[in-house]
């Protein structure tokens, strides 16, 4: 087991660090073993391998955790057509492409078909719309003319009706007035001239003859009167209303025709306006369908949008491949529309995507220092940040489904130009606290009986439990609160019952030895 320091820089690891680490990782194997094979130990026979010296100093508190490292920034790139599609070429898996390289190409043939179709489709759609514009401008033509004429029909409505009531009606009134007034004259004249023959007659001055012809010409000029008197009250009392009443009802009639024009040819140009908008939507559907199906044959060729190299979506384990029985995709395989097909992961910025404990996610947020290595180069270690936790947890599947996960994303500063690849298999140490000036000791020195925490402290010839109550820990130290001095001895592993010289007779209730940090017992010995 190797252990690797982060003092906050991001090199690759100096010499005290690569020092700390292989005396670290040596005190644990040997530890380790001791731990295993202390059935085979006898008494009296610890070594100073197996005790440890409690002395004051610091410890990073750390998260080990493990996962797989994925590109920050990858292109999916997914099957667009709108249709199930067959593929004719692929480009081979792990091949390094440039943007502009062709990654896959998909049978095209149907699509063109399609695309003639559309486009006897689209000229059809283009006749009629024309037709159906032409037939418009017929009809505005002929709307304008009829309406035209209905306004010429009113105009010389009105000006027959004015010229009749200021011309005709005047000259008419005019005339039986002066008739009137005419006949009034004569018969006062020839009645006067009839009263002066009647003298005349009688004094026997002109004879009877000419007295009955002035009678007569009286009797003429009276009735002429009553029939200028009558002539005048007959028009105004019947010809005129009448000729009134006509010339009004022509006008009305005019209007009332170039109304119903208007409103005829209205409701006949909404029709054909309607007709010409329908015309124009097919057309306009006919060629956004034939430029959809231009744009899915271009589809049928898909090219890298960026340099990188090809992976199989089949080969990542979050990519959900469903058909060909999960085998790689190749010629002859059918896709769905959005199917994922090839991912062109970006390697010059990797992280290290791993899963925490919902025990432990709490304690961790963006900004924690951590190193990593690598499955596949176990002794390069790397340095980085984490950059984001996990929204929900993930089961931990069928070996053990009441464990809950959050992933966490470490972005690796260090780690361009040493060809690392999506899908490694790595380890991270997330660095979450320090733990300064303390009495500390290591984890396997530590036992536990309940919740009474204790450790072996050499005694005599042999060593004597002693109850410890615990601070935080990490993975390899552990702090001390109260029950150890500075330079005392424990022992790193369980005692043989030979070797112990004395036992603790009083124990705490349980609960007494309840640590306060959330990390203390995580990887202390249970």
């Amino acid at each position: 087991m190797k252990t690797a320091r982060f003092d906050g820089e991001r090199g690759r690891g100096g010499t005290i660090t690569l020092i700390v680490v292989v005396l670290v990782g040596v005190a644990l194997v040997s530890a380790t073993a001791l731990v295993v094979t202390n059935g085979h130990s006898k008494a009296g026979e610890a070594g100073a391998e197996d005790e440890f010296v409690v002395k004051r100093g610091s410890f990073r508190i750390t998260i080990p955790t493990s996962g797989e490292l994925a590109a920050l920034q990858q292109i999916e790139i997914r099957n667009r057509l709108e249709h199930r599609a067959t593929i004719t070429e692929i480009i081979e898996e792990g091949t390094s492409v440039k943007a502009g390289d062709v990654l896959f190409r998909i049978a095209d043939e149907e699509i063109r078909n399609k695309i003639k179709d559309s486009e006897d489709a689209v000229n059809t759609a283009n006749s009629a719309s024309i037709a159906a514009q032409s037939n418009l401008d017929i009809r505005i033509s002929s709307s304008k003319s009829e309406l035209d004429r209905a306004d010429l029909a009113v105009m010389l409505a009105e000006l027959d009706l004015e010229a009749w009531d200021k011309g005709e009606v005047v000259k008419r009134r005019r005339q039986l007035a002066l008739d009137l007034e005419i006949a009034q004259k004569d018969y006062s004249r020839l009645n006067e001239q009839y009263d002066q023959s009647v003298k005349l007659q009688a004094q026997k001055f002109i004879s009877r003859d000419e007295l009955k012809r002035d009678e007569i010409a009286m009797i003429r000029a009276h009735a002429y009167l009553k029939e200028a008197q009558l002539s005048k009250q007959v028009y105004e009392n019947y010809q005129f209303p009448q000729d009134q009443a006509r010339k009004i009802s022509n006008l009305d009639q005019s209007r009332a025709e170039r109304t119903r024009v208007e409103e005829r040819h209205k409701a006949e140009m909404e029709t054909v306006r309607a007709n010409v908008a329908s015309k124009r939507h097919q057309l306009r559907s006919r060629r956004e369908r034939l430029t959809d199906l231009i744009e899915q044959l271009e589809l049928c060729t898909v090219q890298a949008p960026a340099d990188g190299w090809v992976v199989y979506a089949s080969s990542l384990e979050s990519g959900r491949w469903r058909y060909n029985n999960g085998q790689a995709p190749t010629v002859g395989t059918e896709l769905r529309r959005n199917d994922l097909v090839i991912v062109l992961p970006d390697t010059s910025q990797m992280i290290a995507s791993v899963k925490v404990n919902e025990a432990l996610s709490g304690v961790i947020e963006p900004g924690l220092k951590a190193t990593i290595t690598s499955d596949a180069m176990p002794d390069e270690v790397l340095h980085g940040e984490v950059i984001s936790i996990g929204v929900l947890a993930e089961s931990g599947g069928w070996i053990d489904r009441n464990r809950r996960d959050y992933t966490v994303k470490i972005l690796i500063w260090d780690g361009e130009g040493l060809g690392l690849k999506p899908s490694m298999r790595c380890k991270a140490d997330i660095f979450v606290g320090r733990v300064d000036d303390t009495l500390f000791v290591p984890v396997q020195a530590v036992f536990r009986e309940g919740a009474l925490a204790y450790v072996y402290v050499r005694q005599e010839s042999g060593f004597a439990q002693r109850a410890v109550t615990l601070g935080r820990s990490s993975e390899l130290n552990v702090e001390v609160l109260e029950g150890l001095d500075a330079q005392e001895v424990v022992l790193l592993r369980e005692p043989e019952p030979g070797e112990v010289v004395a036992r603790l007779q009083d124990k705490p209730p349980v609960g007494e030895q309840t640590a306060t940090d959330p990390l203390k017992n995580v990887w202390t010995r249970r």
